[in-house]
């Protein structure tokens, strides 16, 4: 028996528990077999994409009619790109380990791949779910936006073999799209990420060390190789601290051109085109009666910043090796800077983390985990019952609310803004921080926005037989109109929304919720009607589902629906 495919398999029991009623009201799925393949698709996303609980069910779409896709996950358009992970899943209660990713699986996404992301193809079979993200994508395509598809073959044995490979060759998709194998030993390497690293490191030529303020400092510079080796035995472990996922090297340029110095005639001049990596650790020691190639020890280290150069290090050097061709990466070098910081002083970790990656805002929002705002949320919002978390690695309970649920929930309920909290993610703890979080929200406002949104959130993952279609992409701008209503009822504006009428205004939630549900879908409908030109029942016979998608990224929609009038209930 494998041990890690064991451990998964271990974990997968817990999470058939977490899922089990969702998958049997969303997916009208109850065979136990079925629910621990539907748990081991779940637990891959949730762990390689570093989603919530919420978000990861979301993206699952298998299922019949699902193309061989058992999950989608969108990315936000970003210079003209936007990134589509697809998984496809194959578990086996054989915990050994040895059998290689089916072909027939390839082959079925390698169909999806050239069927679902052409905007001109008849999407007929395919369910619900998979439809309303595959539209999405294509709106976005129609749109302009470049996608840049990431397939990953799931499972708990090996990779696929070299028909696998023949197959996925002759489809002839490019650099735009990746194929990357995930099973039972790279999840248990992610899962394992916060393990103490411990390592020696070869340094070349001479290094500057100094003693700084309790703290030690050391600039050198480090063979590419030795890289390729750390990354090759910790791989995520050493990531824990860097705020960045790993992008890949398809539909990302730095990465791109990372990988073309590498394999090109210039990799001898790697050193000066790349910004270096920036590593932290307890503790570091060195021979000092050396002069310069120094091996340094050093205890729990971590990757701030430069994971992305070191990631696609390792991919670059690995590919070379695989492929036999001459390897040009022992004459490159990049620049390390290591810093030994006092272990009681994570605060200095986080604004060193942040100064060397703030350029990039994907993962803001643990950098303001520390801010006053969020601080004085997270107090306020326990004195009325529940628990903020204003830290991503916090865990999650029944009553928790989340820094990201909480800026979705706000932007679309309170700020008016339901476009911005769906597509604009990535600046909700940036350029938008100032306008979600200001100065005078108070946590009673949080809750009931998250109450609110979590009605709407809730019908867009299991609508009834009676929501219209667009429920599935309108979600934000109902939960906009059901917070009309419901500061309608309390007889405030939202800055009279306050700990003093908090019960209140749970309980309207509690009671009226639905109707304000069922309102708030009826004012969307008249909005689309009006912005379409049409009076009749049947939107989508005057749109396209495309047209539908990109209508609710935009804010077209905003102004009418504001203008409407909320009668007194």
């Amino acid at each position: 028996m494998n041990i890690n495919a064991s451990i998964i398999d271990q974990r997968l029991t817990a999470m058939c528990e977490e899922i089990r009623e969702r998958a049997k009201e969303e997916l009208r799925i109850t065979d136990d077999e079925r629910l621990r393949s539907l748990s081991f698709i779940y637990l891959c996303v949730k762990t390689v994409l570093d989603l919530d609980s919420d978000a990861a069910f979301d993206c699952l779409t298998e299922g019949g009619g699902d193309f061989g896709v058992d999950a989608i996950h969108l990315s936000e358009e970003y210079d003209g790109e936007f990134t589509v992970t697809l998984f496809q899943g194959k578990y086996q209660r054989n915990l050994e380990g040895g059998s290689n990713f089916p072909e027939s699986g390839i082959y079925a996404l390698i169909n999806a791949v050239r069927y679902l992301f052409d905007p001109g193809a008849d999407l007929q079979h395919i369910n619900d779910r998979l439809k309303a993200r595959i539209e999405e994508a294509r709106s976005l395509i129609r749109d302009g936006y470049i996608p840049q598809v990431r397939s990953l073959l799931c499972n708990n044995g090996l990779s696929w073999n070299q028909s696998g490979q023949e197959a996925i060759d002759r489809a002839e998709f490019g650099n735009q799209v990746v194929w990357e194998h995930v099973n039972h030993d790279r999840l248990v390497g992610i899962i394992q990420a916060s393990k103490p690293v411990d390592e020696t490191l070869q340094l070349t030529g001479r290094a500057i060390i100094e003693d700084m303020d309790f703290s030690r400092v050391l600039v050198g510079r480090v063979s590419v190789r030795e890289v390729a080796a750390l990354i090759e035995r910790h791989g995520e472990r050493l990531l824990e601290r860097n705020i960045r996922r790993y992008l890949g090297l398809q539909g990302n340029r730095v990465n791109e051109a990372i990988q073309k110095t590498l394999k090109g005639p210039e990799t001898s001049n790697f050193y000066f085109y790349n910004n270096g990596i920036t590593l932290t650790c307890d503790k570091f020691a060195h021979n000092a009666l050396q002069s310069g190639d120094y091996q340094v020890q050093i205890e729990n280290l971590q990757i701030i910043n430069g994971g992305q150069t070191c990631l696609t290090i390792h991919k670059t050097l690995k590919e070379l090796k695989e492929s036999g061709l001459s390897d040009p990466a022992s004459r490159a070098y990049v620049l390390l800077r290591l810093y030994q910081l006092p272990k009681k002083n994570e605060d200095l970790v986080r604004q060193i983390t942040y100064a060397t990656n703030s350029q990039n805002p994907v993962e803001l929002k643990d950098l303001k985990a520390n801010d006053e705002r969020q601080k004085r949320l997270e107090i306020d919002i326990e004195q009325l019952g529940y628990v903020y978390r204003r830290k991503r690695t916090d865990s999650g309970g029944k009553n928790d609310i989340t820094s990201g649920a909480t800026a979705e929930a706000l932007l679309a309920v309170w700020r008016h803004a339901p476009h911005q909290a769906k597509f604009f993610t990535r600046e909700h703890f940036g350029k938008l921080y100032e306008t979600i979080f200001t100065q005078d929200l108070n946590g009673a406002q949080v809750i009931t926005a998250i109450l609110l949104y979590r009605i709407a959130e809730n019908r867009r993952r299991r609508p009834s037989t009676e929501d219209p279609f667009f429920v599935r992409y309108g979600s934000c701008f109902i939960a906009m109109q059901m917070g009309r209503r419901l500061l309608r009822d309390l007889g405030v504006s939202l800055s009279g929304l306050t700990h003093q009428n908090f019960k209140e205004a749970v309980k309207l939630i509690e009671e009226n919720g639905a109707n304000y549900y069922s309102e708030s879908v009826k004012d969307v409908k008249v909005a689309l009607e009006s912005l379409y030109g049409c009076g009749d029942d049947d939107i989508l016979g005057h749109i396209s589902i495309q047209q539908l998608s990109a209508t609710f990224r935009r804010g077209d929609l905003i102004q009418i629906l504001l203008k409407m009038e909320i009668p007194r209930a």
